[in-house]
């Protein structure tokens, strides 16, 4: 059982090869021949494996992949559908409109004039969706502290059922949302997380949500199945932890988590405001893992 679990981890570290090549070199030709050199195994058996552990076949994964980074592209710049067409690898302006269309139901033109939300494809890395949650926290590092002002605004939400953190949200509603939420322009560049306080949860729904920030007279396309929560302007305190490796994720989170339990914000003037929901960001290792928690000064009452 231990040679047949090990035999598993040398397989998935060739996959997440393969997929981290792929990221590198997603403008690029990109062979079955470089894929089988990165996983160090024949391209017959890279390919099988591949598919057993992403679920799709690498050629699936690098055009759902393409078509989504283009999207980003018309998006928030303004380039011509020809010229990504090309910068994205495909062979005629056709080919990709064709392809742009089936993968999100839009014409790639139309998209770049009026940007309604689409899913977007999420490469997750298999690497980590095997890592056992119960990882736990080894060396302690740095969680550096500062004070983040948010304005007035909407958040687009997708709740959840009982949901109390990650792992069990993705559970009821899937991980495919984040794809949606990425797609759609955010005051905060960036989706986010939320354990909502109990005034904004809906009876029969989660405390933890996914969602986007938008501006407070948003009144662009809310994706079936979202609620619109108006949030007030806030003061937060943001607790980010050092890089991490990211199959290190788990204890990243568990280290700044236990920072802010130990925290006392009447040190710095302020008490955790209660109304207010706390935010957590996307843990990407190279910036370490962030979460902000609402705060107001003591002087407020």
């Amino acid at each position: 059982m231990k040679e047949q679990a090990k035999g598993e981890a040398v397989q998935i570290e060739a996959v997440q090869r393969m997929q981290d090549y792929i990221a590198e070199h997603l403008d690029e030709e990109i062979s079955p021949g470089a894929l089988a050199a990165c996983s160090l195994y024949s391209p017959w058996y890279s390919y099988r494996l591949f598919v057993r552990y992403v679920g799709m076949t690498p050629s699936d994964y690098v055009r759902r992949f393409r078509l989504s980074r283009s999207a980003l592209r018309l998006r928030d710049g303004k380039v011509k559908v020809v010229d990504i067409a090309f910068e994205m690898g495909f062979k005629s302006v056709d080919g990709y409109q064709r392809a742009f269309s089936r993968e999100f139901g839009c014409n790639p033109k139309e998209y770049a004039l009026n940007p309604v939300p689409i899913s977007l494809f999420t490469p997750y890395g298999v690497k980590y969706r095997y890592i056992r949650r119960e990882k736990t926290m080894e060396t302690v590092k740095n969680v550096f502290i500062r004070e983040v002002w948010k304005p007035e605004r909407k958040v687009l939400i997708k709740r959840g059922i009982k949901a109390e953190e990650y792992f069990t949200y993705c559970e009821e509603v899937g991980c495919d949302v984040w794809g949606l939420l990425t797609s759609i322009r955010s005051i905060s560049g960036e989706p986010v997380c939320l354990w909502l306080p109990g005034a904004y949860v809906k009876p029969g729904t989660s405390v933890y949500v996914q969602g986007v920030e938008v501006p407070a007279d948003y009144d662009g396309v809310v994706p079936e199945g979202f609620d619109v929560i108006g949030l007030p302007p806030c003061r937060y305190l943001m607790f980010q932890g050092e890089p991490f490796a990211e199959e290190d994720y788990c204890q990243a989170i568990e280290q700044v988590q236990s920072a802010i339990s130990r925290y006392e914000p009447s040190a710095a003037g302020y008490r955790w405001d209660r109304d207010n929901p706390r935010v957590q960001l996307e843990p990407i290792g190279t910036r370490g893992y962030i979460e902000l928690l609402p705060v107001k000064a003591l002087a407020d009452g």
